[in-house]
């Protein structure tokens, strides 16, 4: 048998060592992404438990990160005005222009602009004026609403609606967690019939949340499905009952047309439901999203609004043409990806991410 050189020896046993360090290293891995205990270092370098509980981001702070871009825009120019323009016409033109820019819609820029002048009149100073356009806001914006719950005389339904492509399916997943999490008993109807995998991934929601759900096979009647949905809710005595609906285009009256024969069936089965419809608007969709909200509240009574994808749009203030288009409340904002990434809309943690105090320019 032929001896084997030392360098071979030397070269295999490296590359063993190399082998077991990333096998080391994976494991480490592993261990992290496991939920454990916090905790601590000690002085002398031992790591020791400790029960102070994680510390998760407070609602202003999701707020704060999701609208960093639509701040950036809104609160650099509104600096710049302040800064190079006196209190009075010409600063409220270029602050007119600043919030249309935002996306908060020409009717709401007027709307805050006129009430900014009815409030201060001629020559305020801008300090005043700063504090102003944020009372004008949270004026506008409203206060919270309630989430829905359960209905000692039958289950609370929630009738969803929205063009493909907006989230619509996937915030009805994250709704049912946040009930579920609650405690109420969920039931879910997959009520788009018309694309196949909504279904399929509405079922994945489901099993992740604990709810269950009813279906049937694509291309089925959409009123048939949710006719079957509100029986079966009623008979095992759900709390919450979500309906999803196809993604329709709101330029098409056909499947429009669907959506109301929908609606007519809910209030048959369960006297005075739907008891909320909820439409899903994407904020990064801009004045586009409200020709949607206009077609979807001729067709049904619109209860509320969620505004899904605000971490990715530079587009926040969209939030407040949208309350001042429709006059109804914006419910949720979806600030992530994850499931309690959809957070119920807080005005005050909204204004305070979109126009901080602290960026505002004094005089």
């Amino acid at each position: 048998m032929p001896e084997v050189p030392i360098s071979l020896w030397l070269w295999g046993g490296a590359w063993l060592l190399c082998l077991l360090v990333a096998l080391v290293a994976e494991l480490r891995r592993d261990s992290a992404e496991v939920a454990g205990p916090a905790t601590e270092i000690g002085a002398g370098g031992d790591v020791a438990e400790t029960s102070e509980p994680v510390q998760l981001a407070t609602p202003g702070d999701r707020f704060a990160r999701a609208l960093a871009k639509s701040r950036g825009a809104l609160a650099g120019r509104l600096r710049e005005i302040l800064a190079a323009s006196p209190a009075d016409g010409p600063l409220l033109e270029g602050l007119e222009e600043a919030l249309i820019a935002s996306d908060v819609g020409v009717a709401a820029a007027t709307r805050l602009i006129g009430g900014l002048r009815e409030r201060l009149g001629a020559g305020a100073d801008r300090s005043a004026l700063e504090r102003a356009l944020r009372d004008e806001l949270r004026a506008l914006l409203g206060a919270p609403v309630p989430e829905g719950v359960g209905r000692p005389d039958g289950p609370w339904v929630q009738l969803v609606v929205g063009v493909n492509g907006v989230g619509k399916t996937t915030t009805i997943g994250k709704l049912a967690s946040r009930h579920a999490a609650a405690g109420r008993r969920v039931l879910l109807v997959a009520g788009d019939t018309f694309r196949a995998a909504a279904a399929d991934q509405l079922a994945i929601w489901a099993e992740r949340s604990g709810a269950e759900i009813v279906r049937q096979a694509p291309g089925s009647d959409p009123s048939a499905v949710v006719f079957d949905g509100l029986e079966a809710a009623k008979a095992r005595g759900i709390d919450v009952v979500l309906i999803d609906t196809a993604g329709r285009l709101h330029t098409k009256v056909n499947l429009m047309e669907e959506l109301k024969k929908v609606n007519r069936v809910i209030g048959r089965v369960v006297p005075g439901a739907p008891h909320d419809v909820l439409l899903i608007l994407d904020a990064t969709t801009g004045q586009n999203a409200l020709a949607q909200a206009r077609a979807f509240a001729g067709a049904v009574d619109v209860g509320g609004v969620a505004l899904t994808k605000l971490d990715g749009s530079a587009r926040g203030g969209m939030a407040v043409a949208v309350r001042s288009e429709l006059g109804v409340p914006i419910r949720y904002v979806g600030l992530g990806e994850g499931a309690a990434d959809l957070q119920p809309f807080d005005p005050e943690a909204f204004l305070e991410g979109l126009l901080p105090q602290a960026d505002c320019v004094s005089a």
